[in-house]
């Protein structure tokens, strides 16, 4: 039986478009700028490591959640505070790989899943909408942390991962303890997607107007590792990943749902596709852009070759805690992979904004 979709928090946002929302949040913002610049409140002596020090988890597991069987890997003592991480696309949990290690050290729960469509994550039911509607990957989050019995966590992660944890703090505020984000304010809507773009920022987004075609959806299929390994080359096209970092990864695209999963999610981006109406209350929700009050750390890498916003134009989408890190050294799109201890520590000082 499909599980209930997790209530929303009642908490109700003032304006329906960006430009109100962004008016919302003007107390408690943190300037912008250096790591330097920001105040700092919790700190850990982590040991350095060296991107790519480890190739694999020490625990996989698999726990009926919601509507599906989701595969993760833990570390850490069970009774330390939770961190959940959450991976993007075309990527997987060894995104995490380094930095679990780095926090089950500082003393963290450290819960790393395969969303929907990737690795050992199944739908439960064959006749389960293959759904890759940003809402509903936050929603089978939730059913994660009520499988676990995990109360509040703090939940970190980039691309769709960033962009879950964002609807999580939005809709969920008091299931999250505090937030990273890489890329910032991710939340979006069909009505958002149908706006047209510069030509230069359409070129970026090529992937989607590709699976947009029965032919791209064919071709993501027949090609999905050449593809995949081409989104990460142009997204850090200074991170000199080798084949078996690729391959560890690529392995979780032989999901049988993975292509279905990734080509609705870019169709109902765009307006393309249906999603499921029991959904229809959140969707709303998010069309208003709400701000955001969780504590809060927003990263970007100084490489990144994806399309992502300035962080100058999601500051004001937070109200409460925030600091924004650039992390420099050529590290591009899958930040926690290639710089872990940048991303562990700003888990950990987020921590320490909410306590």
């Amino acid at each position: 039986m499909p599980a209930k979709t997790p209530p929303p928090t009642r908490r109700r946002f003032l304006g329906t478009s960006a430009v109100g929302a962004i008016a919302i949040a003007t107390a408690k913002l943190a300037p912008i700028g250096s790591a330097e610049a920001q105040p700092r409140t919790k700190r850990a002596d982590l040991p350095e490591i060296k991107p790519g020090s480890n190739t694999s988890f020490a625990s996989l597991r698999q726990i009926d959640a919601g509507v599906l069987n989701t595969g993760y890997a833990e570390a850490g003592p069970v009774d330390g505070p939770a961190v959940i991480l959450l991976h993007g696309w075309p990527y997987d949990i060894h995104s995490f790989v380094d930095v679990a290690p780095l926090l089950a050290s500082a003393g963290y729960r450290v819960i790393v899943p395969y969303l929907r469509g990737y690795g050992t994550t199944r739908l439960l039911s064959s006749a389960t909408f293959r759904n890759g509607q940003p809402s509903v990957i936050a929603v089978d989050i939730i059913a994660l942390m009520d499988a676990l019995k995990i109360e509040k966590a703090i939940v970190a992660g980039y691309d769709w991962g960033a962009r879950t944890a964002n609807i999580m703090a939005a809709l969920w505020p008091e299931r999250c303890k505090g937030m990273v984000s890489v890329s910032g304010y991710l939340i979006g809507s069909q009505d958002a997607g149908k706006m047209p773009l510069s030509p230069k920022s359409e070129l970026e987004w090529w992937y989607q107007f590709y699976f947009a075609t029965e032919r791209g959806r064919a071709g993501y299929e027949k090609y999905t590792h050449d593809f995949a390994k081409l989104i990460w080359q142009i997204a850090s096209p200074k991170w000199a990943f080798s084949d078996a970092t690729f391959n560890r990864s690529a392995a979780a695209f032989d999901n049988t749902d993975h292509v279905a999963i990734v080509v609705h999610n870019y169709r109902w981006r765009l307006g393309l596709a249906e999603g499921e109406p029991k959904y229809d209350d959140l969707e709303k929700q998010l069309a208003e852009f709400p701000v955001i009050g969780v504590p809060t750390i927003t990263l970007e890498g100084d490489a990144n070759g994806a399309p992502h916003p300035d962080p100058s134009t999601y500051a004001r989408k937070f109200s409460g805690r925030y600091a924004h890190r650039t992390i420099k050294g050529g590290i591009g799109h899958n930040l926690p992979q290639e710089a872990p201890n940048a991303f562990a520590q700003a888990v950990i000082e987020v921590d320490g904004y909410a306590t």
